[in-house]
């Protein structure tokens, strides 16, 4: 029977990373608010090597439609504004010399609508790498020897309740995130 939960322990462990993976799309993914998260990917080229912008620089939020990035080195602003205008964010970096702001524009109608679309990719996306953790632990169960066909069964059952759990639990966080971005 220890290998039974083994397997579900595994399917467990697939389904919650695929959730976590979906998480941070979502932060990715803005709703008309200015976020760390949106420049977090960014890399800057910083001494000949891409490095995070989070560690050439601080970013704060100084107000809801504002970002700040303030480098630690003042030698890497032009760098970090070349990299930024690289990621395709959509951003327009301004600089005066100490500090760079990045204003975000409010969302039109057809973008919000855009990124729930994205949104609804993600979940997707993330669906189906659930569904795959359920077939990948059905294959296991069913190549166990020595294990009942009642407890096989048993055991696929409770990969089955997990799939549906993390189904649902997809559904949700795409609700939760097309009423952030939809919200004016």
């Amino acid at each position: 029977m220890e290998e039974l939960d083994l397997i579900l322990e595994s399917v467990k462990q697939d389904m919650e990373s695929a959730i976590k993976h979906l998480d941070h799309a979502f932060q990715k993914i803005r709703a008309g608010r200015a976020s760390t998260s949106m420049v977090q990917d960014v890399m800057v080229e910083y001494y000949g090597a891409p490095t995070p912008l989070s560690q050439v620089a601080n970013v704060s939020i100084p107000d809801a439609m504002t970002i700040s990035i303030q480098p630690w080195d003042r030698t890497a602003i032009g760098a970090i504004e070349k990299a930024i205008i690289n990621s395709n964010l959509g951003f327009a970096p301004s600089n005066n010399g100490d500090t760079i702001i990045l204003n975000v524009p409010p969302l039109t109608e057809e973008r919000r609508r855009d990124l729930a679309k994205q949104a609804k990719v993600e979940t997707e996306q993330t669906k189906i790498v659930v569904r795959t953790a359920r077939q990948d632990g059905i294959k296991e169960l069913r190549a166990l020897e020595g294990v009942s066909e009642d407890a096989i069964k048993g055991a696929e059952g409770d990969v089955q309740e997990l799939t549906d759990k993390y189904s649902k639990v997809c559904e949700e966080r795409l609700k939760t995130k097309e009423a952030e971005i939809m919200k004016v």
